[in-house]
Order: C-alpha cells, then sequence, then structure tokens
C-alpha cells in the first residue's frame, strides 16, 4: 500500500511538474510541439542533475546536451566514430617543434551569438580559463601546457608531452570556445588568479557566450532550460527560433508529454514504457550505444565501514550480483556491461573481455570469499544514490535489485536515496561507503577514464592505488600502437578487479522518444547525447 501511495505521489508531482512546464511555455509563446508552424523544439529530459553550464566548471550528466548547442569546439567527433577527430572551429591543424606544438587555423566566418568576430584570441582566453579556473574540466586538459596566438585566425596550442593524447580531447565539452568579450564583461577572467577572482558563472549560466547555433536565455534549476537561435551561426540556418529543455523528472509524466504532442522528444522512458509506443505511427525510437555507464563505488576505508575495508567482502559483494537480470529485466536487454572503468568501445574493452575476466554471479564464491574475511554471516553497508533515473531506469530499483541480491549470502545492504546534488557533494567528499551512480565521457579519450579511476575517483573511495597501477596507465597514455595499448589497459583492468573498489552495472543502449514532428534526430555518444544542430522540424 505506501508502494502504491508512493507511485501516486510521484505520478502526481510530474503531472503538476507537466502541467507547470506547459504554462511556461503558454508565456514564451510556445504552443504544442506539434504546432503546424514549428518554431519551437521542446524536449523533456530530467536535468534534476545540472549545477550549472560554464564550460571550464561543468561536470553533470544532463548539461553537455545544452553545453553541445550553444557553443563549438575547435574539433568535432561524428557519432560513432570515436577514435577520429573532425573540422569545427578549426579547418586544419599541424604538429610542430617535435609535436609539442600543435598549429590551428581558424575558420574566418565565425560569429558568436551577439554578431562578434571569433578570433584566436578567444581561444586563447577560452583555454586558458579552462585551466586557471582549476575546476573539474581543468583535469581533461591536464597535457596542456599554455596557448599562443600567431595572428588572427591562427592559434598554437603547446602540450607538455607529445606523447599523450590530447585531440580527441578537443572535441569534449570542456573544451569550449567562447567569447572573451562577452564573459570579461561579466566577470570572467582567465589569469592566474581566475580560481579565485572569476566570477562570470552565474552570467553564463542565464547567457551562454558562445558561437553555436543557439544560445542559452534562460536557465531554471529543477524547471526548464530556454535556448535562442543564433542568427549569426556560421553552420548555416538555424531551424528553430527556440529550444526548450522541460525538467520532467517522472518518465510517466514524459510519456503523458510526448503522446500529448507537449514535448518534441522523451529522453527518460523506461522499456516498458518505450514498448508502449511500438506501432504508434507518430512516434520513432531512436537507438544507439552509449559511452556512458552506471557503476558502484565501495569506499576502501574502515573509518567509513569496517566491512567494505576488507577485500574479500567487496569482491564477495560483487559476486553477489545477477547482473544478467540487471540488464535483461531492469534495461530489457538495452545494454552491454564492460569490465571495468573502460565502456565497452575504447581501449580494447569489448563484450568478450568482460566474460574472460568481469565479476559474474557465483553465489558459492561470495560465501567463500565471506568466510575468509571473518565474516561467514555477512556484513551491512549504506548505499547512496539518487532520486532520479538514468535512461529510463530508476536508481531506485536497481539499488533494491543490488539489495535483493546480496541478501542471498547474507550480506545487508541499507538503502539511502538521495537529491543528486547532494549525493555528488556527499560522494566527491569521500565521505560515502558505497553509491550508485553514472559516468559519461568528457571526452572518448581512454585515458581520461583509466587516470581518473586512480586518482580523483580512487579519492572517493579512500583507495591509495600502488606504483604499477599508475604505471601502467601512464604507459598506456603514451602507447602509440594500438594493439599494446590495448593491451596495458586489459592489465590496468584486471589491476581493478583485484581491488574490488568498482563495480560496472550496465552500458546502457540510448533509447529516446521523438514524435514525427521532427526528424534527424541523430544520437552520439561523444560526451553529450544528440546533436542538436541537425535536428528540424519535419518537412
Amino acid at each position: 500500500m505506501k508502494a502504491v501511495k508512493a507511485m501516486a505521489g510521484r505520478w502526481s508531482a510530474g503531472i503538476w511538474q507537466g502541467a507547470l512546464a506547459v504554462l511556461l511555455l503558454a508565456a514564451l509563446g510556445a504552443g504544442p510541439a506539434d504546432a503546424q508552424d514549428k518554431q519551437v523544439l521542446v524536449l523533456g529530459v530530467d536535468i534534476s542533475d545540472s549545477r550549472n553550464f560554464d564550460p571550464a566548471r561543468m561536470s553533470d550528466y544532463s548539461s553537455p546536451i545544452t553545453n553541445a548547442a550553444v557553443y563549438d569546439r575547435l574539433l568535432n567527433q561524428a557519432p560513432g566514430k570515436y577514435e577520429e577527430v573532425e573540422p569545427s572551429l578549426a579547418t586544419e591543424w599541424e604538429r610542430l617543434d617535435d609535436g609539442s606544438r600543435i598549429r590551428f587555423k581558424l575558420r574566418d566566418d565565425v560569429k558568436f551569438w551577439d554578431g562578434t568576430p571569433m578570433t584566436a584570441e578567444d581561444v586563447k582566453f577560452s583555454f586558458d580559463r579552462l585551466l586557471n579556473v582549476k575546476d573539474q574540466p581543468a583535469v581533461y586538459a591536464s597535457n596542456l601546457a599554455g596557448t599562443e596566438v600567431v595572428d588572427e585566425h591562427t592559434v598554437d596550442l603547446l602540450v607538455k608531452d607529445p606523447n599523450v593524447p590530447i585531440m580527441i580531447n578537443l572535441a569534449a565539452p570542456a573544451f569550449a570556445i567562447y567569447s572573451k568579450a562577452m564573459t570579461e564583461a561579466n566577470g570572467g577572467v582567465s589569469g592566474p588568479d581566475a580560481e579565485t577572482q572569476d566570477t562570470a558563472t552565474q552570467w553564463i549560466n542565464q547567457n551562454s557566450a558562445g558561437s553555436g547555433p543557439y544560445h542559452m536565455v534562460q536557465w531554471e534549476r529543477n524547471a526548464q532550460i530556454v535556448m535562442q537561435k543564433n542568427p549569426y551561426y556560421w553552420g548555416g540556418e538555424v531551424p528553430f527560433e527556440r529550444v526548450v529543455i522541460r525538467h520532467i523528472g517522472d518518465s510517466a509524466a514524459q510519456l503523458l508529454a510526448l503522446e500529448n504532442g507537449d514535448i518534441d522528444a522523451a529522453f527518460n522512458l523506461t522499456t516498458e514504457q518505450l514498448a508502449t509506443l511500438e506501432g504508434n505511427e507518430e512516434i520513432n525510437i531512436n537507438s544507439g550505444l552509449s559511452l556512458d555507464y552506471v557503476y558502484m563505488a565501495l569506499t576502501t576505508s574502515a573509518e567509513l565501514n569496517e566491512g567494505l575495508a576488507k577485500l574479500e567482502n567487496r569482491l564477495a559483494f560483487a559476486h553477489s550480483i545477477d547482473y544478467d537480470g540487471i540488464i535483461e529485466h531492469l534495461m530489457g536487454g538495452n545494454a552491454v556491461r564492460p569490465v571495468n572503468f573502460l565502456p565497452i568501445g575504447v581501449g580494447g574493452s569489448t563484450e568478450e573481455l568482460t566474460e574472460k575476466i568481469g565479476y559474474r554471479e557465483d553465489l558459492d564464491k561470495a560465501k567463500e570469499l565471506l568466510e575468509q574475511a571473518g565474516n561467514p554471516d555477512g556484513f551491512a553497508f549504506d548505499l547512496s544514490y539518487a532520486n532520479a533515473a538514468i535512461v529510463g531506469t530508476s536508481y531506485q530499483l536497481l539499488a533494491q535489485k543490488i539489495q535483493s541480491d546480496a541478501a542471498r549470502v547474507g550480506i545487508q545492504v541499507n538503502l539511502d536515496p538521495i537529491d543528486q546534488v547532494n549525493l555528488r557533494t556527499q560522494y566527491t567528499g569521500g565521505h560515502s561507503q558505497s553509491v550508485i551512480t553514472f559516468w559519461n565521457p568528457p571526452s572518448p579519450e581512454p585515458d581520461l577514464w583509466a587516470a581518473a579511476s586512480i586518482e580523483r575517483v580512487a579519492k572517493r573511495v579512500r583507495w591509495e592505488p600502488s606504483e604499477e597501477i599508475k604505471q601502467t596507465v601512464k604507459a598506456a597514455a603514451a602507447e602509440q600502437d594500438p594493439a599494446t595499448r590495448n593491451e596495458l589497459y586489459t592489465e590496468y583492468t584486471q589491476m581493478l578487479q583485484d581491488m574490488g573498489t568498482y563495480i560496472l552495472l550496465f552500458q546502457p543502449i540510448y533509447r529516446i522518444a521523438t514524435r514525427n514532428s521532427i526528424e534527424d534526430f541523430e544520437l552520439t555518444a561523444a560526451g553529450w547525447q544528440v546533436e542538436m544542430a541537425k535536428i528540424k522540424p519535419a518537412s
């Protein structure tokens, strides 16, 4: 009965939230998504995790959907081609000084949304600010030593180690190019004191400062994001006057809004809800393998949890999980499972490797490991997760499934659902016993995943990685031969498996439902979910 009431409460909240968003759209002059004279693109997305949209500070799951639409980068990546880059703001490039200097020739026809031309000074400002603000995105630029302006449309990037990859990273959302003039006029600082003196984020969150097809004009947390077309967009005519991203955290409310024509796309429908749309001639299901994944992180700290501090207990828990059941029953088969921190598709990570060295459900082995740990009757720990869903799967249902699985060997998992922002603060501060959370790619460069797992993420679980694994990751990043590099990443992955601190649950296949009112809805896994510039009204 309590579950029914809880579901009813969520449903009511979702319907009210949807109704409120409709009123807000009406106030903005936007009618139903299927209006004949279609000038507004309306997306239904759970954006509860979004904290800011500043490229130098952004590290959330849903924010890149917006930032990829309002900012361009020097380079881009075509969907599905994540080991290649293609021109964007830069038309050509070459390595100089034995590879320590990369010279980029810039387009000469790019304007920001305020009509001012983009120059090499804007590129330098953007990269200098990225480095000197020193927020999480600066980690992705750790091999960048500096930027030098050659002339108005030529810029040099200086790299610390020519052997460490950087080109793929330049297509990532963190490497957005934005207006120096607009940002400085609103508190932006790019010098060495930017970490303490820069105050532009609040303005950027409401306006953006880029050259993309759209620019932000409004963000209300847990309500909506509104973008206006950039009349000066260098990529051609922008198809919509406005894009509205409505926060609809309840998937049932998203489904209702989609069926009613109030939104053009629903990003967070469950497998069961998507199944109800099959055969609906007004709706398409767009799918593609992501590079995101959902994982668990377990502390190694006895101060936080004595049970999890024991390696055998962590491994016992890893072998208590019904991984196939999660993918088949919660994901409807629309997912794969990587071994550990590298998703399938990069660094030699494959489904075959998961079959070979991945954790697998083995209750006898789990019980044996508990015996070795001195906990034959099991142990208990708290599992924190967000009051949200990812690609249509509720963290709550996932946590309940894991709780039930672990109970079979005597491990007691205490569920601790909390707000997404508070969860992140708790987890990044190293105060969580365990979490279920997501990882989405800042860039498809495997070194960013591997380095993160033994650096900042390791601190969150209070694990001190061995010198051996550190050197293996370093060697893999610098290795030029793809086969040898993949072998090194496999060695690194096996070392992670031996520690039992990270447990990969699934790597989802994106499935986003769209109405026939739009076309060219192209999914990508390059760090954002959809190529917004390509979506247009149906012809």
